[in-house]
Protein backbone atom coordinates (compact mmCIF):
# COMPACT_ATOMS: atom_id res chain seq x y z
CA UNK A 1 0.00 0.00 0.00
CA UNK A 2 1.07 3.31 -0.73
CA UNK A 3 1.42 5.88 2.43
CA UNK A 4 0.21 9.23 1.95
CA UNK A 5 0.79 12.00 4.73
CA UNK A 6 -1.97 14.67 5.33
CA UNK A 7 -0.57 17.41 7.14
CA UNK A 8 -3.54 19.39 8.74
CA UNK A 9 -7.07 18.14 10.04
CA UNK A 10 -9.30 20.96 7.99
CA UNK A 11 -12.00 20.52 5.55
CA UNK A 12 -9.72 19.86 2.90
CA UNK A 13 -7.29 17.39 4.87
CA UNK A 14 -10.00 14.78 6.00
CA UNK A 15 -12.23 14.99 3.51
CA UNK A 16 -9.34 14.08 1.56
CA UNK A 17 -8.12 11.36 4.01
CA UNK A 18 -11.21 9.75 4.23
CA UNK A 19 -11.62 9.84 0.41
CA UNK A 20 -7.90 7.70 -0.28
CA UNK A 21 -8.54 5.67 3.01
CA UNK A 22 -11.77 3.53 0.93
CA UNK A 23 -9.01 3.01 -2.00
CA UNK A 24 -5.40 1.05 -1.71
CA UNK A 25 -4.11 3.96 0.52
CA UNK A 26 -2.65 3.90 4.07
CA UNK A 27 -3.14 7.21 5.48
CA UNK A 28 -1.45 9.30 7.81
CA UNK A 29 -3.03 12.54 8.83
CA UNK A 30 -1.68 15.01 11.39
CA UNK A 31 -3.78 17.26 13.24
CA UNK A 32 -1.46 19.87 16.03
CA UNK A 33 -5.22 19.99 17.91
CA UNK A 34 -7.67 17.63 19.24
CA UNK A 35 -10.95 17.28 18.17
CA UNK A 36 -13.14 18.43 18.55
CA UNK A 37 -12.33 21.99 18.60
CA UNK A 38 -13.35 25.59 17.18
CA UNK A 39 -11.66 27.60 14.64
CA UNK A 40 -11.88 31.09 12.48
CA UNK A 41 -14.56 30.23 10.12
CA UNK A 42 -17.74 31.74 8.53
CA UNK A 43 -19.55 28.30 9.43
CA UNK A 44 -21.37 29.07 6.07
CA UNK A 45 -21.91 26.24 4.04
CA UNK A 46 -23.37 26.45 0.36
CA UNK A 47 -25.27 23.72 -1.18
CA UNK A 48 -22.77 23.24 -3.97
CA UNK A 49 -21.11 20.76 -1.59
CA UNK A 50 -23.99 19.29 -0.14
CA UNK A 51 -24.97 16.60 -3.14
CA UNK A 52 -21.15 15.66 -2.86
CA UNK A 53 -20.85 15.40 0.87
CA UNK A 54 -24.19 13.24 0.53
CA UNK A 55 -22.60 11.01 -1.74
CA UNK A 56 -19.62 10.09 0.02
CA UNK A 57 -21.54 10.01 3.53
CA UNK A 58 -19.76 13.17 4.59
CA UNK A 59 -22.42 14.57 5.92
CA UNK A 60 -23.66 14.70 9.04
CA UNK A 61 -27.97 13.60 9.66
CA UNK A 62 -29.29 16.25 11.52
CA UNK A 63 -32.44 18.16 10.76
CA UNK A 64 -30.85 21.34 13.00
CA UNK A 65 -28.77 22.80 10.81
CA UNK A 66 -30.37 26.25 9.49
CA UNK A 67 -31.24 25.99 5.88
CA UNK A 68 -29.92 29.62 4.82
CA UNK A 69 -31.86 31.61 1.69
CA UNK A 70 -31.00 35.00 1.56
CA UNK A 71 -28.16 37.39 1.85
CA UNK A 72 -27.87 40.60 3.30
CA UNK A 73 -25.28 43.57 3.17
CA UNK A 74 -24.32 46.71 4.86
CA UNK A 75 -22.26 49.27 4.41
CA UNK A 76 -20.88 51.61 7.09
CA UNK A 77 -23.24 54.07 6.74
CA UNK A 78 -26.25 52.18 7.18
CA UNK A 79 -27.28 51.43 3.86
CA UNK A 80 -28.36 47.92 3.40
CA UNK A 81 -29.22 45.53 0.42
CA UNK A 82 -31.15 41.95 0.57
CA UNK A 83 -31.26 39.68 -1.94
CA UNK A 84 -32.28 35.66 -2.45
CA UNK A 85 -29.39 33.25 -2.84
CA UNK A 86 -30.10 31.11 -5.69
CA UNK A 87 -28.43 28.29 -4.42
CA UNK A 88 -28.36 28.67 -1.09
CA UNK A 89 -26.54 27.07 2.02
CA UNK A 90 -27.11 25.79 5.35
CA UNK A 91 -25.11 26.76 9.07
CA UNK A 92 -23.04 24.63 10.92
CA UNK A 93 -20.43 24.93 12.67
CA UNK A 94 -16.29 23.59 12.61
CA UNK A 95 -16.89 22.04 15.93
CA UNK A 96 -19.40 19.80 14.62
CA UNK A 97 -18.33 19.19 11.11
CA UNK A 98 -14.56 18.68 11.81
CA UNK A 99 -15.15 16.04 14.56
CA UNK A 100 -17.64 14.25 12.34
CA UNK A 101 -15.45 14.18 9.51
CA UNK A 102 -12.56 13.06 11.77
CA UNK A 103 -14.87 9.98 12.81
CA UNK A 104 -15.66 9.21 9.15
CA UNK A 105 -11.61 9.17 8.16
CA UNK A 106 -10.98 7.06 10.72
CA UNK A 107 -14.08 5.01 10.13
CA UNK A 108 -12.78 4.95 6.30
CA UNK A 109 -8.88 3.53 7.68
CA UNK A 110 -7.13 6.72 7.98
CA UNK A 111 -4.71 7.29 10.89
CA UNK A 112 -5.61 10.30 12.65
CA UNK A 113 -2.76 11.44 14.78
CA UNK A 114 -3.96 14.77 16.75
CA UNK A 115 -1.16 17.09 18.63
CA UNK A 116 0.81 16.39 16.69
CA UNK A 117 2.43 19.62 14.29
CA UNK A 118 4.71 18.58 11.52
CA UNK A 119 7.83 21.05 11.30
CA UNK A 120 10.13 19.76 8.35
CA UNK A 121 9.64 18.07 5.13
CA UNK A 122 12.19 16.52 3.01
CA UNK A 123 11.41 15.04 -0.22
CA UNK A 124 14.78 12.31 -0.75
CA UNK A 125 15.36 9.81 -3.29
CA UNK A 126 11.06 9.57 -4.20
CA UNK A 127 10.13 9.89 -0.51
CA UNK A 128 9.04 11.97 1.91
CA UNK A 129 10.57 12.00 5.57
CA UNK A 130 8.35 14.07 8.58
CA UNK A 131 9.55 15.24 11.40
CA UNK A 132 7.32 16.55 14.27
CA UNK A 133 8.26 19.28 16.51
CA UNK A 134 8.62 16.95 19.62
CA UNK A 135 10.74 15.02 17.06
CA UNK A 136 8.92 11.82 15.98
CA UNK A 137 10.10 10.65 12.41
CA UNK A 138 7.72 9.89 9.74
CA UNK A 139 7.72 8.32 6.21
CA UNK A 140 5.28 8.96 3.09
CA UNK A 141 5.02 8.44 -0.56
CA UNK A 142 3.22 11.10 -0.98
CA UNK A 143 2.49 14.81 1.39
CA UNK A 144 -0.34 17.13 1.13
CA UNK A 145 -0.26 20.10 2.40
CA UNK A 146 -3.85 21.28 4.28
CA UNK A 147 -2.59 22.77 7.45
CA UNK A 148 -4.50 25.99 6.51
CA UNK A 149 -4.21 29.65 6.11
CA UNK A 150 -0.58 29.49 7.78
CA UNK A 151 1.90 27.21 9.49
CA UNK A 152 4.98 26.55 10.62
CA UNK A 153 6.07 24.79 7.19
CA UNK A 154 5.37 27.70 5.23
CA UNK A 155 8.80 29.28 6.58
CA UNK A 156 10.55 25.75 6.35
CA UNK A 157 9.25 26.23 2.50
CA UNK A 158 10.30 29.79 1.89
CA UNK A 159 6.99 30.11 0.35
CA UNK A 160 7.05 33.59 -1.49
CA UNK A 161 3.19 35.18 0.12
CA UNK A 162 5.84 35.38 3.35
CA UNK A 163 7.44 38.20 1.51
CA UNK A 164 4.84 40.43 2.33
CA UNK A 165 3.14 41.54 4.77
CA UNK A 166 0.21 39.83 6.70
CA UNK A 167 -1.85 42.58 7.50
CA UNK A 168 -5.11 40.78 8.98
CA UNK A 169 -6.70 39.09 11.34
CA UNK A 170 -10.05 37.14 11.93
CA UNK A 171 -11.99 36.91 15.01
CA UNK A 172 -15.33 34.04 15.73
CA UNK A 173 -17.88 34.30 18.12
CA UNK A 174 -20.53 32.37 19.11
CA UNK A 175 -23.96 33.96 20.42
CA UNK A 176 -27.28 33.87 20.99
CA UNK A 177 -29.53 36.82 19.37
CA UNK A 178 -32.65 37.13 18.16
CA UNK A 179 -31.91 37.68 13.88
CA UNK A 180 -33.41 35.85 11.04
CA UNK A 181 -31.78 32.33 10.59
CA UNK A 182 -32.61 32.03 6.49
CA UNK A 183 -30.24 34.66 6.31
CA UNK A 184 -26.86 35.39 5.98
CA UNK A 185 -25.31 38.83 6.51
CA UNK A 186 -22.38 40.72 5.76
CA UNK A 187 -21.97 44.02 7.66
CA UNK A 188 -18.79 46.30 6.58
CA UNK A 189 -16.76 48.61 9.23
CA UNK A 190 -13.51 50.63 8.76
CA UNK A 191 -10.94 47.98 7.83
CA UNK A 192 -12.84 45.02 7.30
CA UNK A 193 -16.44 43.32 7.26
CA UNK A 194 -18.38 40.90 9.80
CA UNK A 195 -20.60 38.04 9.40
CA UNK A 196 -23.45 36.48 11.00
CA UNK A 197 -25.17 33.28 10.25
CA UNK A 198 -26.87 30.62 12.10
CA UNK A 199 -25.51 27.21 13.11
CA UNK A 200 -27.07 24.55 15.13
CA UNK A 201 -28.53 24.99 18.92
CA UNK A 202 -29.89 27.96 18.09
CA UNK A 203 -26.48 29.53 18.56
CA UNK A 204 -25.06 32.12 15.98
CA UNK A 205 -21.65 32.49 14.43
CA UNK A 206 -19.99 35.87 14.32
CA UNK A 207 -17.10 36.15 12.06
CA UNK A 208 -14.93 39.04 11.18
CA UNK A 209 -12.11 39.69 9.16
CA UNK A 210 -9.66 43.36 10.38
CA UNK A 211 -6.67 44.58 10.38
CA UNK A 212 -4.07 44.20 12.36
CA UNK A 213 -3.25 47.35 13.00
CA UNK A 214 -6.37 48.15 13.95
CA UNK A 215 -6.22 45.59 17.08
CA UNK A 216 -2.60 47.14 18.01
CA UNK A 217 -3.76 50.67 17.67
CA UNK A 218 -7.25 49.43 19.97
CA UNK A 219 -4.87 47.55 22.90
CA UNK A 220 -7.94 44.41 22.74
CA UNK A 221 -10.29 42.86 20.61
CA UNK A 222 -12.76 44.39 23.26
CA UNK A 223 -11.84 47.85 22.37
CA UNK A 224 -11.41 47.18 18.68
CA UNK A 225 -15.15 45.70 18.40
CA UNK A 226 -16.39 48.79 20.59
CA UNK A 227 -14.25 51.61 18.38
CA UNK A 228 -14.32 50.01 15.22
CA UNK A 229 -16.99 47.56 14.34
CA UNK A 230 -20.07 49.37 16.12
CA UNK A 231 -19.66 52.49 13.90
CA UNK A 232 -21.82 50.37 11.83
CA UNK A 233 -25.06 50.18 13.47
CA UNK A 234 -26.24 47.18 12.42
CA UNK A 235 -23.29 45.92 14.25
CA UNK A 236 -23.55 48.05 17.20
CA UNK A 237 -26.85 46.47 17.85
CA UNK A 238 -26.05 42.89 17.35
CA UNK A 239 -22.85 43.08 19.85
CA UNK A 240 -25.18 45.05 21.88
CA UNK A 241 -28.23 42.52 22.22
CA UNK A 242 -26.12 39.73 21.84
CA UNK A 243 -25.30 36.79 24.56
CA UNK A 244 -21.96 35.52 24.06
CA UNK A 245 -21.57 31.74 24.41
CA UNK A 246 -18.49 31.13 25.10
CA UNK A 247 -15.95 33.69 27.48
CA UNK A 248 -13.32 34.48 24.74
CA UNK A 249 -13.55 34.50 20.80
CA UNK A 250 -11.12 32.33 18.35
CA UNK A 251 -8.50 34.43 16.99
CA UNK A 252 -6.35 34.47 14.15
CA UNK A 253 -3.32 36.56 13.84
CA UNK A 254 -1.47 37.52 10.97
CA UNK A 255 -2.12 36.47 7.32
CA UNK A 256 -3.29 37.81 4.23
CA UNK A 257 -4.66 36.88 0.55
CA UNK A 258 -1.99 37.00 -1.50
CA UNK A 259 -1.56 34.03 -3.97
CA UNK A 260 0.14 31.14 -3.14
CA UNK A 261 1.88 28.22 -5.44
CA UNK A 262 -0.31 25.19 -5.50
CA UNK A 263 2.87 22.35 -5.46
CA UNK A 264 5.95 23.09 -3.13
CA UNK A 265 8.93 20.69 -3.46
CA UNK A 266 6.43 17.76 -4.76
CA UNK A 267 4.20 18.38 -1.77
CA UNK A 268 0.28 18.82 -3.13
CA UNK A 269 -1.47 21.61 -1.21
CA UNK A 270 -4.85 21.53 -0.56
CA UNK A 271 -7.66 24.43 0.99
CA UNK A 272 -6.64 27.60 2.29
CA UNK A 273 -2.98 25.80 1.84
CA UNK A 274 -2.94 26.53 -1.48
CA UNK A 275 -4.67 29.65 -2.21
CA UNK A 276 -6.18 30.99 0.79
CA UNK A 277 -10.15 32.32 0.11
CA UNK A 278 -11.39 35.42 0.68
CA UNK A 279 -14.48 35.76 2.32
CA UNK A 280 -16.42 37.57 -0.41
CA UNK A 281 -15.77 34.72 -3.16
CA UNK A 282 -18.35 32.57 -1.89
CA UNK A 283 -17.96 30.32 0.21
CA UNK A 284 -14.53 28.82 1.78
CA UNK A 285 -15.55 25.80 3.20
CA UNK A 286 -17.12 24.16 0.02
CA UNK A 287 -13.98 25.58 -1.89
CA UNK A 288 -12.01 23.17 0.88
CA UNK A 289 -14.41 20.71 0.24
CA UNK A 290 -13.94 20.48 -3.66
CA UNK A 291 -10.43 21.00 -3.93
CA UNK A 292 -10.21 17.59 -1.31
CA UNK A 293 -12.26 16.30 -4.33
CA UNK A 294 -9.85 17.48 -6.86
CA UNK A 295 -7.24 16.16 -5.05
CA UNK A 296 -8.18 12.73 -4.19
CA UNK A 297 -9.84 12.54 -7.85
CA UNK A 298 -6.04 13.11 -9.07
CA UNK A 299 -4.23 11.08 -6.64
CA UNK A 300 -6.27 8.21 -7.74
CA UNK A 301 -6.01 8.76 -11.17
CA UNK A 302 -2.51 8.99 -11.68
CA UNK A 303 -0.85 5.95 -8.84
CA UNK A 304 0.57 3.55 -10.83
CA UNK A 305 1.23 0.19 -8.99
CA UNK A 306 4.80 0.82 -8.66
CA UNK A 307 5.60 4.43 -8.25
CA UNK A 308 3.91 7.83 -8.47
CA UNK A 309 3.56 8.97 -11.49
CA UNK A 310 4.64 12.55 -9.68
CA UNK A 311 4.89 14.65 -13.24
CA UNK A 312 1.70 13.80 -14.51
CA UNK A 313 0.05 13.61 -11.22
CA UNK A 314 1.08 17.03 -10.98
CA UNK A 315 0.08 18.63 -13.82
CA UNK A 316 -3.39 16.74 -13.56
CA UNK A 317 -4.61 18.15 -10.45
CA UNK A 318 -3.01 22.24 -11.28
CA UNK A 319 -4.55 22.11 -14.20
CA UNK A 320 -8.01 21.39 -13.05
CA UNK A 321 -7.50 23.41 -9.50
CA UNK A 322 -6.82 26.55 -11.88
CA UNK A 323 -9.82 25.88 -13.78
CA UNK A 324 -12.02 25.55 -10.90
CA UNK A 325 -10.63 28.15 -9.12
CA UNK A 326 -8.64 30.80 -10.51
CA UNK A 327 -11.18 32.77 -11.86
CA UNK A 328 -13.34 32.80 -8.43
CA UNK A 329 -10.29 33.70 -6.76
CA UNK A 330 -8.97 36.90 -8.92
CA UNK A 331 -13.13 38.04 -8.64
CA UNK A 332 -12.97 37.36 -4.76
CA UNK A 333 -9.91 39.44 -4.51
CA UNK A 334 -10.97 42.48 -6.72
CA UNK A 335 -14.65 42.05 -4.59
CA UNK A 336 -12.81 42.86 -1.60
CA UNK A 337 -11.07 45.50 -2.72
CA UNK A 338 -14.59 47.72 -2.60
CA UNK A 339 -15.22 47.17 0.93
CA UNK A 340 -14.01 47.38 4.41
CA UNK A 341 -14.04 51.30 4.19
CA UNK A 342 -16.47 53.94 4.38
CA UNK A 343 -16.21 55.71 1.21
CA UNK A 344 -15.92 52.50 -1.25
CA UNK A 345 -18.40 50.28 0.80
CA UNK A 346 -21.14 52.74 0.24
CA UNK A 347 -20.53 53.36 -3.31
CA UNK A 348 -20.62 49.43 -4.46
CA UNK A 349 -23.84 49.06 -2.27
CA UNK A 350 -25.28 51.87 -4.24
CA UNK A 351 -24.74 50.72 -6.99
CA UNK A 352 -25.78 47.00 -5.97
CA UNK A 353 -29.26 48.20 -4.86
CA UNK A 354 -29.93 49.94 -8.41
CA UNK A 355 -28.58 47.19 -10.64
CA UNK A 356 -29.91 44.20 -9.22
CA UNK A 357 -28.99 41.99 -12.23
CA UNK A 358 -25.17 43.07 -11.69
CA UNK A 359 -26.25 42.18 -8.00
CA UNK A 360 -26.75 38.78 -9.08
CA UNK A 361 -24.13 38.61 -11.56
CA UNK A 362 -21.46 39.25 -9.26
CA UNK A 363 -22.98 36.37 -6.65
CA UNK A 364 -22.78 34.12 -9.34
CA UNK A 365 -19.76 34.80 -10.01
CA UNK A 366 -18.20 34.30 -6.57
CA UNK A 367 -19.96 30.66 -6.50
CA UNK A 368 -19.32 27.38 -7.89
CA UNK A 369 -21.84 25.14 -9.18
CA UNK A 370 -23.39 21.29 -7.72
CA UNK A 371 -20.24 18.28 -8.45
Amino acid sequence: MKKIAIIGGGLAGLVTAARLSRLTFEVLLFEKKQYPFHKVCGEYLSNEVLDFMKREDLMPKNDDFPQISRFQMSALSGQSLTMPLDLGGFGISRYVLDDFLANKARESGAQVIENTSISEVEFIENQFELKSISGEVYHADLVIGAYGKNGVLDKKLERNHLKFEAPFIGVKHHIKTDFPRDLVALHNFEGGYCGIVAIENDQFNLCYLGRREDLKRAGSVEEMEEKVLKANPFLKSIFDNAEFVHEKPVVINAFSFRPKKLIENHILMSGDTAGLITPLCGNGMAMAIHSAKILSDAIADHASSEQWDRKRLESAYSEKWNATFKRRLWVGRKTQSFFGSKWSSNVALSVMRNSPALANQIMKNTHGKPF
